[in-house]
């Protein structure tokens, strides 16, 4: 299959292209950046070096691609989740305009299916895992909600009746090689320097998703029916509980405790809610229709 992969130098798009040319499609990876073509071109990528905020560039090269599949994983992401504020603007103008611009391409050239990245820790909260049936937290704290709000919008887009095949994939929090999660990563950094504490009781329930097994479910999307699918693991988990076992992991001390007026005090309402009540999500249906197989939080193992 002729594939077009937008934000393809990502975290989750290196694995992805080398997953797809593993598997024998034809892949076109987009990226803006002229340092990162050589590294697509390694992988066996064809590369479109294209802005996405450029409609007519990223008409052109879809359709130089004879793409039958698009797979959006556009992003702008700082290199720390520190830096998140001031990359708030940026990044989701690229999701929702760039990625307008690219579903746009996709329909004007008759590509068949589009695969869309979304949230599995963004979802409305209630009892138990939440399955594809529950919607985004849209009422949370004011940057949760943002995101949600945001999220919710491109699954819509998505999902819209008409001639594309569309795909939403409700990524649990990516960990693994080339990720903030990973013993290089930022978050590992910051809690080897104790920023990262246990919010209250710590009982906000995170699902996770290391990058490779996200790389594998992508590509078994593409020939899955419609819809939504949550790609997490099989034990989503507490803060207090895997906040202690990834500091271990990383050789960091163990993460200090604060209350909610503490989180409140430093960091806002958003603090309150990753550390506090974020939902975890099921993955049954990706398990049962893409052959999902997750591992095990590594550093639960």
């Amino acid at each position: 299959m002729n594939v077009f992969v937008a934000g393809a130098t990502g975290a989750i798009g290196r694995p992805l292209v080398a997953e797809l040319v593993r598997q024998g499609h034809a892949v076109t990876g987009m990226t803006r950046l002229k340092a990162s073509a050589q590294n697509l071109k390694e992988l066996g990528a064809e590369v479109a070096l294209v802005d996405a905020l450029d409609a007519a560039a990223v008409e052109e090269a879809v359709r130089k691609s004879g793409a039958e599949a698009v797979i959006d994983q556009l992003t702008s992401l700082p290199k720390s989740p520190a830096d998140m504020a001031a990359a708030r603007a940026i990044d989701w103008r690229l999701r929702i305009e760039g990625g307008g611009n690219l579903r746009r391409a996709a329909l004007a050239c008759g590509v068949h299916r589009y695969v869309q990245q979304s949230s599995g820790f963004f979802l409305a909260p209630g009892e138990g895992l939440a399955d594809e049936a529950v919607g985004m937290a849209v009422d949370a704290s004011p940057e949760v909600a943002f995101h949600a709000r945001s999220y919710a919008e491109l699954e819509a887009r998505v999902l819209a009746p008409g001639p594309l095949e569309g795909v939403a994939l409700r990524y649990g929090f990516f960990y693994g090689p080339g990720t903030w999660y990973s013993p290089e990563g930022a978050c590992a950094d910051q809690a080897r320097r104790q920023e990262i504490p246990i919010v209250g009781q710590g009982k906000g329930v995170w699902s996770w998703v290391h990058i490779v097994d996200a790389a594998h479910a992508t590509v078994a999307a593409l020939t899955a029916p419609q819809g939504v699918y949550n790609l997490v693991d099989d034990d989503p988990s507490p803060v207090n509980v895997w906040l202690p076992a990834f500091a271990r992991s990383v050789g960091a001390p163990p993460p200090p405790q604060i209350s909610e007026e503490q989180a409140r005090a430093a960091a806002g309402e958003d603090a309150i809610y990753y550390g506090t009540k974020l939902r975890g999500a099921s993955n049954a249906r990706a398990k049962k229709v893409l052959g999902f197989g997750p591992r095990r939080l590594e550093w639960l193992a």
